[in-house]
């Protein structure tokens, strides 16, 4: 584990249907407690929210429901523990409910040196170019994912459940 990288991820969606909707009411209704549940875990350091404490209200495209979520934590371990090994695997199991299909990359992780915060350009930017040219070490996924720059070493499988990886 590398003392000088942290590791910061984001993912997008098009929700379903606009905030206040039923459609996308268990998602919301999830969001403080999910997100505590983030902010306890070993390993956390950051995540991106407005006032209310979430990001649904964020709007970083013209698209009223384009959501961006972004976070940064110490390393892969704690991100992959969070993601697919506590609450929050059981609300993202149901993202169909609540998200369109989206056309592209919509989660990249990447290595910031420690004390970044990264901005929203700077992750869509990852997507981008993990959408164009693939797993990289400048913008990776659970599948193939890179070590920290100061660490040696392939791309390691992460193995995240069949279910939750792939287009969105």
């Amino acid at each position: 584990m590398s003392e000088s990288w942290h590791l910061a991820q984001v993912n997008v969606g098009r929700f379903t249907a606009p905030p206040g909707d039923p459609r996308i009411e268990p998602f919301m209704a999830a969001l403080d407690r999910v997100n505590a549940i983030a902010d306890a875990s070993p390993g956390f350091i950051w995540r991106l929210q407005d006032d209310s404490g979430n990001a649904t209200a964020i709007r970083p495209t013209s698209d009223p429901l384009f959501a961006v979520n972004m976070s940064v934590w110490r390393d892969a371990d704690a991100l992959f523990d969070y993601v697919y090994r506590s609450a929050h695997t059981l609300i993202m199991a149901r993202r169909r409910e609540f998200f369109d299909r989206f056309d592209g990359a919509y989660q990249a992780l990447w290595w910031i040196p420690a004390g970044h915060i990264p901005t929203i350009d700077e992750a869509l930017g990852r997507l981008w170019r993990l959408d164009r040219y693939g797993p990289t070490a400048q913008a990776f996924t659970f599948k193939a994912r890179f070590p920290a720059p100061d660490e040696s070493g392939v791309p390691v499988d992460h193995q995240p459940d069949p279910w939750c990886v792939g287009r969105a």
